[in-house]
């Protein structure tokens, strides 16, 4: 899946009124609660690349809320390779409080102005916020058009960050500072899609809330007087806490003076939590909604062994070897080898120390050759069974497949992907929104391709053969209900109606060279300096 982007990541962290100061604050200072967010957004980084920021709280400081943020990798944004740059840094920006964030760009142009989080001044302290969100509103364009039709209004930037932000400014209007829950509670009746927000604002209150169909992860955690949370257990299990758990669907926290409390800001309604969270972009070490990612990935692979006895395509013998596309693949390309009797050997090796400026200039072929190095004293001669996560674009697994012949010396490449074939965009944050970008709808007529479509796909990528797992397997290794997952991407069955609407008008721009975001969403992204691709 390496053409597919990753998602947003946010974090929050919360130091309450205590005379205990939590083991886990640097220098136990209160103050330095913040210093502990870059430590976080670095377990998220694989969830954004783009950009990096916080937004700390410090009641005593002429700037109660101040917000850093910066283009790039979180050591880059916060100069981690720098200390003395750095330690200027978090002194400047201390606090008791803070929320971060890592950015994927979703819409909108990869500069800082849209980098996150946002912050809302304002001489009112209720009404001066800031917040950081993962997701992507589905009915952006129609939340854009009636702000705008107001004509006092005027949006800045073209992207859902900044809907949100005067969404959340129009219920703060009034004479006192309103009931929290209240203001997400009307905002959830109007936003369609995936957003879990991260909130705070001057007067020292915090939100954390996950939208009620629960489509990304948000996890909390408490330890005495801190109190946190992230888009993935393992920011938060890094830091030292044990007792993690989920956020429910449309269930928020609030801290409050000097309070942690939980409140149901939306009705309770049927899940849709993301099934490529566990096959792919979570960390293989986080636990969402109490499903392992590890053991989601593992189970993958046993079902790809199960499948591969029953098709009886490729000899299971000395010659045959599994090899997995990193990183993502190495868990299941394990658990495969492992039912299959074969080895599970890294005939790929990543270089992870190819900056991301320095490749996105190169073509795709170079791209692959930056990337990735075949060992040839692993792959010579050798029926290779190449474990992939799965395949969207299929520009990229196209190269590597030449790369292993060529480069390699592989005598035989055969394709098995951990995941069904996709068939539908995402309007839900995922780089994939239109029908005409995709691989396998190019050879199906069904919902899972025959056996003679599935060759065809082999021969255009240059693969011997090439096999899917069918829909059946995901909900059964992440172990929960169908009825729970989001699976449109293979289905074409979406849990909201936007998502549904904006999947017929991709349909019918099948034809067109359109994003479908650019007639029901966001704009085309323009390119800039730091990523001359472009993005979902």
């Amino acid at each position: 899946m390496h053409e597919l982007k990753h998602e947003c990541g946010v974090a929050a962290l919360y130091h309450l009124p205590s005379l205990e100061i939590s083991p886990l604050v640097p220098g136990n200072d209160i103050k330095n609660t913040s210093r502990l967010i870059p430590r976080m957004l670095l377990d998220l980084q694989n969830r954004g690349q783009l950009a990096a920021g916080m937004s700390t709280l410090h009641p005593n400081r002429e700037q109660i809320l101040d917000t850093y943020k910066e283009i790039g990798l979180v050591a880059e944004a916060f100069r981690l390779n720098h200390p003395g740059k750095a330690e200027s840094i978090l002194k400047e920006h201390c606090g008791h409080a803070a929320i971060g964030h890592v950015r994927y760009a979703t819409c909108g142009p990869n500069t800082r102005r849209y980098a996150q989080p946002f912050e809302r001044e304002h001489g009112c302290k209720w009404k001066w916020f800031c917040f950081a969100f993962n997701g992507q509103l589905a009915n952006f364009k129609q939340l854009k058009d009636e702000l705008l039709a107001n004509n006092d209004y005027h949006l800045t930037r073209d992207n859902d960050t900044e809907v949100i932000m005067h969404s959340i400014a129009r219920e703060l209007t009034g004479e006192t500072p309103p009931d929290l829950v209240k203001v997400f509670a009307n905002l959830s009746k109007k936003f369609d899609g995936a957003y879990n927000i991260v909130f705070l604002d001057a007067l020292g209150r915090m939100v954390v809330m996950r939208d009620p169909k629960g489509i990304r992860p948000m996890c909390i955690a408490q330890s005495g007087p801190l109190f946190a949370a992230a888009s993935e257990s393992v920011a938060l299990a890094n830091l030292g806490f044990t007792e993690i758990r989920s956020l429910e669907p449309g269930e928020m926290a609030l801290v409050q003076d000097g309070l942690v409390s939980f409140h149901r800001f939306a009705p309770k309604q049927p899940t849709a939590h993301c099934f490529f969270e566990w096959i792919y972009f979570a960390n293989v070490a986080s636990t969402l909604d109490d499903r392992s990612v590890y053991l989601s990935r593992s189970a993958l692979g046993k079902e790809l062994a199960q499948q591969e006895r029953e098709m009886n395509r490729v000899p299971i013998d000395s010659d045959t070897i599994v090899v997995p596309v990193p990183d993502t693949g190495k868990a299941a390309a394990d658990a495969m080898a492992h039912e299959l009797g074969l080895p599970s050997v890294e005939g790929l090796m990543r270089n992870r120390y190819v900056g991301r400026t320095f490749i996105e200039g190169a073509n795709r072929l170079d791209k692959v050759r930056l990337k990735y190095t075949p060992l040839r004293e692993v792959l010579n001669g050798k029926r290779v069974l190449l474990i992939e996560d799965t395949i969207v674009r299929s520009t990229t697994l196209k190269s590597l497949l030449g790369h292993l012949r060529e480069r390699g010396g592989a005598r035989e490449v055969h394709v098995r992907v951990a995941c069904p074939p996709i068939v539908a965009p995402c309007f839900y944050g995922i780089d994939m929104s239109t029908v005409t970008e995709l691989f396998a709808p190019k050879f199906m007529k069904g919902k899972m391709p025959t056996r003679e479509e599935q060759q065809r796909m082999a021969d255009e990528l240059g693969a011997d053969s090439l096999a899917y797992l069918p829909l059946t397997s995901l909900a059964r290794c992440i172990d929960l209900p169908v009825s729970s997952l989001c699976q449109a991407c293979v289905t074409g069955e979406y849990p909201t109606p936007t998502g549904e609407r904006l999947y017929q008008l991709s349909l019918k721009n099948v034809e067109g060279n359109g994003r479908t975001y650019e007639m029901g969403g966001c704009e085309p992204q323009k390119k800039s300096e730091f990523e001359p691709t472009k993005v979902r």
